[in-house]
């Protein structure tokens, strides 16, 4: 990325930001990994899990949100997920990433790619908060992440990602949406590890992948791509990058936001909850994402999104609600609140980005 901790410019803010309240935010989002940390199924491999619809979310906005707040220093559930993150590196054979663990669908080699994806992305990214130089942790993530690489065929340049049938980050098409992240952690990175001769073959592969493949990809990845392709030189041509962005306009609702449909042909279930009209996990992702991609704040159809993120926060408890889109949980459990984090993420980062 130009760096994800650099390119987020923020100015210092209220406890209440017009029709939001960040602290509320933060005070949701910090209740959230808390419960995360003590939820069993999070913990299989000794430490907290880096989640994509939790994890994830929480490690971009929390800093953002400290800055808006003037805090002094990170939440514990930020040092534990990425201490956790950076213990695992350390171990010298990625196999062993997995000592341990016995649930089989923890094992494969899918679970593996996502999780050297992950570990590279949150470690470089919080290396770039540190200062920019890479630790030797992240280091080592790094070239982990390129040796797992997958070497040949249609996917050749991406890694085997997560199958845990939950839309729209691990499923059987979610190789892209891993790859983009690849390709976020690999732009974050200071540029004299970019010119590095050893990985250049390897960079070539992911946006060779990455150019290809993206003609087939719902709405929702290509937004991941455009988030990458303001970190990464020559990730996107301009043409496909000027086509994403006017789809994305195209299906901006009335309101200003998003709906779940707008970003992808979501394979219909008979556990799906109804998901209709504009949808805060989908507004939040565009509205943050546009901006990433240069989009001006001044831009009209970017403040009614912003807007509609404000009108849409939980008065009481911080939130912006969504719902899985191929599940129906009990209300209140674990899985049942992934997509409200997620939602709750991106949409404070989208409204601390545009200085709201």
């Amino acid at each position: 990325m130009l760096r994800v901790a650099a390119v987020i410019v923020l100015v210092a803010l209220p406890v209440l930001c017009g029709d939001w309240n960040p602290r509320l935010a933060a005070q949701y989002l910090d209740s959230r990994e808390k419960a995360w940390f003590a939820w069993p199924q999070a913990m299989k491999s000794g430490v907290p899990c880096v989640s994509c619809h939790t994890s994830v979310p929480y490690l971009l906005a929390r800093p953002r949100l400290r800055q808006a707040l003037g805090e002094s220093g990170r939440t514990p559930y930020e040092t534990g997920l990425v201490e956790g993150v950076r213990s695992r590196v350390t171990r010298t054979d990625a196999n062993d990433l997995f000592s341990g663990v016995s649930d089989k669908k923890l094992l494969g080699r899918q679970v593996l790619g996502a999780e050297t994806v992950l570990a590279a992305l949150v470690l470089v990214l919080d290396d770039a908060q540190r200062g920019g130089a890479l630790s030797p942790e992240a280091e080592k993530a790094l070239k982990r992440m390129w040796s797992l690489q997958i070497q040949e065929g249609s996917a050749k340049g991406a890694w085997l990602w997560s199958d845990f049938d939950l839309d729209p980050w691990e499923t059987t098409d979610a190789a892209f949406f891993g790859a983009a992240l690849g390709a976020i952690a690999t732009g974050a990175t200071p540029a004299s590890y970019q010119s590095r001769s050893e990985i250049q073959a390897n960079v070539a592969e992911l946006k060779d992948y990455l150019r290809s493949a993206q003609k087939t990809q719902p709405l929702h990845n290509r937004l991941i791509l455009l988030w990458a392709s303001s970190k990464l030189r020559n990730v996107l041509p301009d043409a496909e990058r000027q086509a994403t962005l006017e789809e994305v306009w195209r299906k901006q609702e009335a309101d200003g936001g998003w709906t779940l449909q707008s970003l992808g042909a979501w394979k219909k279930r008979s556990a799906a909850p109804p998901a209709e009209g504009s949808n805060c996990y989908a507004t939040g992702l565009v509205a943050f994402t546009l901006q990433q991609a240069g989009v001006p704040r001044s831009d009209a159809r970017l403040t009614r999104s912003l807007a509609w993120l404000k009108k849409h926060q939980d008065p009481e408890s911080g939130y912006w609600a969504a719902e899985s889109m191929n599940h129906r949980h009990e209300s209140g459990s674990m899985p049942a609140l992934f997509m409200r984090d997620a939602a709750t993420g991106y949409a404070t980062l989208a409204l601390l980005a545009a200085g709201q």
